[in-house]
């Protein structure tokens, strides 16, 4: 046993120790420990794996997004397993038995499982963050010199999964863009997404000032990370902004998109900036939509379909799948999809050549896409309903133009809503020009044609 100082985590002194089984073998055991401390090549402390992970993360550029999922992969199946042993102490036997023991099931049930129990086990790439997370925190651990060896670099861990491309067919992809418009706003989201082939994070957060209408481009140069403490924004998966040419009847459909939201706008006493979001929840587009709500609404959607793929990043194949059978250049479909590996380098020395590649691209795509055909849908939301009433009523004739509607507060106690809900449903009619509305004024119904 040799003193080797005072442990820089604990504050308690900290000493070298090995067993031999002979006097002889201890001397030279204790020669080889005293030179280790003389020329510094021992270990500063005796790390437990908890503390290798929490000093690593201290220091680690990690994505918002990146960072929660590893945390959560740390309190879920590292800390219960391996927090408390000391770091030096976990070698490729452990982590081997451990990773494949995690891939029976995730709550590491042994014999007989608990009446109720089902084993679910956790997949072959997020055992690979696991032993990434390990590994990592290890190299680190090690450069610091808190460990002497890395043994977690030794451990084997599983195959990647392989992944095939799941894109939806034509026939399926006429159907969703016909369901989806009966909200045109919605369905213009998923067709923007066919078209360009940007990730969820990139839609949610295009504003209108990143459609150049006179260029016919769209510029793709954030994302939207929806994290544990809200919306963040941030660069895109590259870090860098790309360019996506549009059509022409795509650019005819964004304008629509803009009258629309500019007429809600003016209804509610506000206006539409352009810095203001192109796909809002809120009336003044002031906020983006949240990724999970995207990706949720749509796997919804797909459910009702029958589709074979629910997953919102199938669309991003779709796009990927129909130019490459185009006929449309690999380094251009890179381009448009933001792919790092051939986009970048292209757009970089060949960014003349690709700009006109990339608008047979845009023509190519927009003549893929089936044009939408919005299915007739019932009213489901109260507001929906309340509008489909009052625009009844103004088809049929019960309200003649000219007619003046009941204000708000009336239709928000004759169907027992909130003043909210009642303005929603004016603001329906606003956009789809049935009624007029100005401020300080009650709403009119508008002569027809």
């Amino acid at each position: 046993m040799v003193y080797a100082g005072v442990d820089p985590l604990s504050g308690k002194p900290r000493y070298l120790r090995e067993t031999s089984k002979s006097y002889e073998a201890a001397q030279i055991a204790l020669t080889k420990l005293q030179r280790q401390v003389d020329e510094e090549r021992h270990p500063k402390t005796g790390i437990t794996v908890r503390q290798a992970i929490a000093q690593w993360l201290e220091v680690a550029d990690l994505a918002d997004t990146t960072r929660e999922r590893y945390e959560d992969l740390i309190r879920l199946h590292i800390l219960p397993t391996l927090g408390d042993r000391p770091a030096d102490r976990v070698d490729a036997e452990l982590l081997e038995r451990l990773y494949a023991r995690l891939q029976q099931c995730r709550d590491l049930c042994i014999g007989r499982p608990s009446p109720g129990h089902v084993c679910r086990p956790l997949s072959g790439s997020t055992v690979r963050k696991i032993h990434y997370i390990l590994r990592t925190a290890f190299s680190r651990a090690v450069r610091w010199r808190q460990m002497n060896v890395n043994r977690a670099e030794l451990a084997q861990v599983p195959a990647r999964n392989a992944t095939e491309p799941d894109p939806p067919s034509p026939q399926e992809a006429a159907a969703l863009l016909n369901e989806a418009w009966s909200d045109p706003d919605w369905g213009l989201l998923l067709w923007l997404t066919m078209l360009s082939g940007a990730r969820r994070g990139e839609i949610c957060a295009l504003r209108w000032v990143d459609v150049d209408t006179g260029r016919a481009v769209l510029w793709v140069p954030f994302s939207i990370a929806q994290t544990k403490t809200g919306l963040k924004r941030k660069s895109t998966k590259t870090e860098k902004g790309r360019r996506v040419a549009l059509d022409p009847y795509t650019l005819s459909l964004l304008a629509e998109h803009r009258a629309r939201r500019e007429q809600l706008c003016a209804a509610l006493g506000c206006e539409l900036y352009d810095h203001s979001y192109l796909f809002s929840p809120s009336p003044d587009s002031s906020t983006p939509w949240r990724p999970h709500s995207v990706s949720q609404k749509y796997r919804y959607m797909a459910k009702r379909l029958g589709l074979r793929s629910t997953r919102l990043h199938s669309l991003r194949h779709y796009s990927a799948t129909e130019l490459l059978a185009a006929g449309v250049d690999l380094r251009t479909v890179a381009g448009r999809l933001g792919h790092g590996s051939g986009g970048a380098t292209t757009l970089k020395v060949y960014a003349a050549w690709v700009d006109e590649a990339d608008r047979r691209a845009a023509t190519t795509m927009a003549g893929i896409l089936p044009r939408p055909v919005p299915v007739e849908s019932k009213p489901r939301s109260p507001y929906e309903r309340i509008a489909a009433e009052l625009r009844h009523d103004i088809q049929s004739g019960k309200l003649m133009p000219g007619d003046h509607l009941p204000t708000v507060l009336e239709v928000a106690a004759k169907y027992a809503v909130a003043a909210g809900t009642a303005h929603r449903a004016i603001a329906l009619l606003v956009a789809d020009g049935l009624i007029d509305v100005s401020r300080g004024r009650r709403a009119v119904v508008k002569p027809a044609g």
